[in-house]
Formats: structure tokens, C-alpha cells, sequence
């Protein structure tokens, strides 16, 4: 299978940009090759993209070399020129080695047909008519016949904003399919969200795939809802400047990089970050979500209910992967029923408990600090495209147990206290000794579901580096679960599962 795209009148400016979205879409593993005549621009299109991605390095013709590589934050990427190649040259430049940790761009790769993988992007150049112009033919073979349909989306999406333009910087995003680029320009910039419909997947209970069970976000409209819904309440949600719904792209406002983590590192104190983010939430209790939100130019958003089932499939995300792990065989059915018989009526509680605002990811790497705003707009909010609606306590235990930083018990505790007399203080139905149960009972249920993600993440998809969060996170579980209500909970994790000073099990 392959796509072809086509374009005409390529000058160096629109061969940069298109380096530059290029780019944003390269991983380890790829293989682009540049074809035509001496002169059309090959080594041109190649330096531009090795400069995307390391922009400080001089980049020469490797042509004597037959293979320059370049060693990068993001992988390693190995611009190779075959035009003076011979037949046994091949196998001693060990291209399938370069492919383990990064990419090759691979000039004149007629040379090396026999070796070329039928995944790869296939770059075809052609002088035109027009002075300082080429014409371009894209073709996308295997796997990236659906990868060049989409940055060819792209490029016309942006074509339509203010940001045609723009150069795109590549932004490490999270942990889902999600993809981020800046768009700059002399005189501003913004963010550009790449964000395809998932698919649903399986179905894994009641015919249904996890996504729908535990209402994720499977395109754009929610996060375009819930930031405009945000907004009018006045908060800092990013601005959207731009959106395509069906082919789920945004441009959105740049809040800049001062994450919670960036703006400690340059002297903000935790104790005020983290006030300030209690603060925004104490603010939404007062501004619930109304039960649909206005999307510009389409139907309205149904925020979703957080329920008892959907809090249960999450929380059993740690006795699916963190229990084989830890005990080095599958789960028994005896077991699973027995987790899901505790927390049942835990959760049945907890979904009907003061009802609000869930953002859902309300934590450090989702919050960032805005210093020239003032109150509640001081804190930028990302990562909303999931919000719900459902019990407060939720995202006030997110942001006090965060799972990619340490929150000391102290300051947890003293949030905490602030949190519930400032709430008493307003009057109404709001009881104190109920919120710290609701807030146990959640964060035992976040804790659940975070721990067999981190096993999931690392068992499944070989992302490692979430294991060393474990501990934390383990210890945060530990706090919850000495609440007197969780006592059978407690029991059962004992039993169940590793201390946070066993994790992680050397089984992942």
C-alpha cells in the first residue's frame, strides 16, 4: 500500500517548512530516502531536517563518508549519500544498527535497493520551469502511506490559518497518541495539537472498549468544549485559534514551558505553586460545568458522568498488571472478583459525592505557572480533553499526590485543611469528615490506576522510565488506604500487593 503527495513550486522557504513538519513526525526506525538529479536539492532538504533537530550542528555532505550521523535529544539521525557506493560498501555501514535508536535520510538509494524496507517515505525531486523552484512527489510505502496522509493533513490545515507560515518545533508530548508542535512566527507563536481519532479498540466488557468505559476523550471536541467552557469561567485555559473537528487538529495558545517542574527549577517555591493550584479548584467548585457545552460551529459537548463502573475498570488496572508482575503469574478469577467486590461500594459512594468539575489530570506536568496573570488565571491548564463530571475531591488529590512529583505529607496535609475550611466557611451541605473519606476512597482509586498504567507502560509498551515513579506513587496509596474507612481495602492490598519499597517487582 502507498499514498502520494505532490507539490509544485517548492522554494527553500516551503522546503523548510516542510523539513520542519517532516520533522515533527520522524521516529526511531524511519527511513526517508531523497532522489533526482545533482543539484535538485536533496542535501538541501537533508541538512534542513538534521538541522530541525539539532540546530547547532554544522552539517556537512557525507559523501566521502557515505554516512554522517548525528546524535540528537530525540533519536539519532544518519545522513547517508550512496552516490559514490559500492557493492561491498553496504554491509559495513550497519544501516539496520543505525535503525535501533534513530533514522536514516538516505540520498542517491538506488544504490541500495536490494536493502531499502518496504516501510519508508520516498522523497523525489525535479527541477520546474520556475528559477530557485522544484517539484516534490512524496510517496508514503507501507506503514507510512497512512503517516504522509496525515502530514498531509496537516500542512493543509495549517495552510488555512494564520500559522501557514510557521516553522514547527517539535514538543515532547505525554504519554498518549497525542502529538504537539510550536508554530513560530516573527511576531508570535502558538501551539499546534496533532491529535488523530482513536480507534476504540476491543471490547472488553459489556461490548465495550476501554475508552468508552471510562469515558476518554476519542477526538478534538472535547477539549475544545472544555477549554471554551473554562475560559468564560475565568480561567486560563488555553485560547483556540484555530480547530478541524474531523481531522482533529488545533492551534491553541502558547502558555510558554513554565511547567510546575520548570518554574521550581527556576525558584518558584512548591509550597505557592501548589497553593495556587488549590486555589483554581476552590475556585471551580464554585463555577460547575453546565450538563452540555457550546462548540462553535457544531453540536454541543455532553460532559460525561465519572461512575462507579468507569472508576472500577480504572482502579482494576492494578490488579490486571501490577499483580502478574508481582507474583509472576496470571490473575486468578478469584482474585479479581474479590478486588472488584471491596471497591465496589466504595465507588458507588464516591460517584454520587459532590458533584463538580473533574479535569481528571490535574497535576504538575498538566499546570503551569503564568506570572503575569494574576489570582486564579496565574495557573495555565492543559490536558482537560478528558474532564467529567463528578466528585471535586478528585482533582484536589491528583494535584496534592502527584504522581511525577514528590508532595511532602505536610504540605499535603496543610492543603488539605485549607481546602475543607474553606469550603465550611461558604456554608451549605458541605461536610468536612465526608470530603477526607471521598478524598481517600479517590485517591486509593487514582493511586490503583496509575500504578497498573506504570506496569502496563512498562510491561507492554517498554516505556521504563515510568517505573521510577512507582514508589511515590505507592506511598501516596499507602496514605489512602490508612484512612479508617478503606480498612478492607487495606487488607486486601497487604496481601495483594509489593510495599512502595519493594516496587518496582524485578519482574518489569
Amino acid at each position: 500500500m502507498s499514498e502520494i503527495w505532490r507539490l509544485d513550486g517548492v522554494d527553500l522557504d516551503r522546503l523548510d517548512r516542510l523539513a520542519s513538519r517532516i520533522a515533527l513526525t520522524l521516529k526511531t526506525g524511519d527511513v526517508v530516502t531523497l532522489s533526482g538529479p545533482l543539484g535538485a536539492g536533496k542535501t538541501t532538504l537533508a541538512r534542513t531536517l538534521v538541522g530541525h533537530f539539532d540546530g547547532g550542528s554544522e552539517v556537512p555532505s557525507p559523501t566521502f563518508a557515505l554516512i554522517q550521523r548525528y546524535d540528537t535529544p530525540r533519536l539519532a539521525l544518519s545522513h547517508c549519500d550512496f552516490y559514490r557506493l559500492d557493492d561491498g560498501d553496504l554491509e559495513e555501514l550497519g544501516l539496520d544498527d543505525a535503525l535501533v535508536d534513530g533514522a536514516l535520510l538516505i540520498e542517491w538509494p538506488e544504490r541500495a535497493a536490494g536493502w531499502l524496507p518496504k516501510d519508508r517515505l520516498d522523497i523525489v525531486f525535479d527541477e520546474t520551469r520556475e528559477p530557485k523552484t522544484r517539484a516534490l512527489v512524496l510517496t508514503g510505502h507501507g506503514s507510512w502511506a497512512g503517516r504522509l496522509l496525515r502530514l498531509q493533513a496537516m500542512a493543509a490545515f495549517l495552510e488555512d490559518t494564520a500559522f501557514a507560515e510557521a516553522d514547527a518545533l517539535y514538543l515532547q508530548g505525554d504519554a498518549s497518541a497525542r502529538g504537539y508542535a510550536r508554530l513560530v512566527l516573527p511576531d508570535r507563536q502558538a501551539v499546534l495539537m496533532n491529535a488523530p481519532r482513536q480507534p476504540d479498540g476491543p471490547p472488553i466488557r459489556d461490548g465495550k472498549p476501554y475508552s468508552a468505559l471510562v469515558h476518554l476523550a476519542e477526538d478534538v471536541k472535547p477539549f475544545v468544549a472544555v477549554a471554551e467552557a473554562l475560559r468564560t469561567r475565568g480561567f486560563s485555559a488555553p485560547e483556540i485559534l484555530a480547530f478541524d473537528l474531523d481531522r482533529g487538529f488545533i492551534v491553541l495558545e502558547d502558555f510558554g514551558d513554565a511547567v510546575f517542574k520548570t518554574a521550581m527549577a527556576r525558584g518558584m517555591n512548591q509550597t505557592e505553586l501548589w497553593s495556587k493550584a488549590v486555589d483554581v479548584l476552590l475556585a471551580l467548585s464554585e463555577a460547575p460545568p453546565d450538563p452540555a457545552l457550546p462548540v462553535a460551529g457544531s453540536s454541543a459537548y455532553a460532559l460525561p458522568r465519572f461512575d462507579a463502573e468507569a472508576m472500577l475498570i480504572e482502579a482494576s488496572l492494578i490488579v490486571e498488571w501490577l499483580w502478574p508482575a508481582a507474583h509472576g503469574r496470571d490473575l486468578p478469577e478469584d482474585v479479581r472478583a474479590e478486588f472488584e467486590a471491596l471497591w465496589r461500594p466504595h465507588l458507588e459512594a464516591a460517584a454520587k459525592a459532590d458533584p463538580g468539575w473533574v479535569l481528571r489530570d490535574y497535576h504538575s506536568p498538566n499546570l503551569m505557572y503564568l506570572p503575569d496573570r494574576q489570582g486564579v488565571q496565574s495557573i495555565g491548564l492543559l490536558d482537560f480533553q478528558d474532564a467529567l463530571h463528578g466528585p471535586l475531591a478528585y482533582d484536589l488529590v491528583s494535584v496534592l499526590q502527584d504522581a511525577r512529583l514528590d508532595v511532602p505529607e505536610a504540605l499535603e496535609r496543610a492543603e488539605l485543611d485549607r481546602y475543607c475550611a474553606a469550603r465550611t466557611a461558604r456554608g451549605g451541605t458541605f461536610s468536612s469528615d465526608d470530603f477526607r473519606t471521598l478524598y481517600a476512597t479517590l485517591g486509593a482509586q487514582r493511586n490503583s490506576k496509575i500504578l497498573g498504567i506504570f506496569a502496563r507502560l512498562a510491561k507492554r509498551d517498554g516505556k521504563r522510565d515510568y517505573l521510577a515513579h512507582m514508589p511515590r506513587v505507592a506511598s501516596y496509596l499507602e496514605r489512602d488506604l490508612a484512612h479508617p474507612a478503606l480498612a478492607d481495602l487495606r487488607d486486601f492490598y497487604t496481601r495483594a500487593f509489593p510495599t512502595a519499597e519493594e516496587l518496582p517487582p524485578k519482574s518489569l
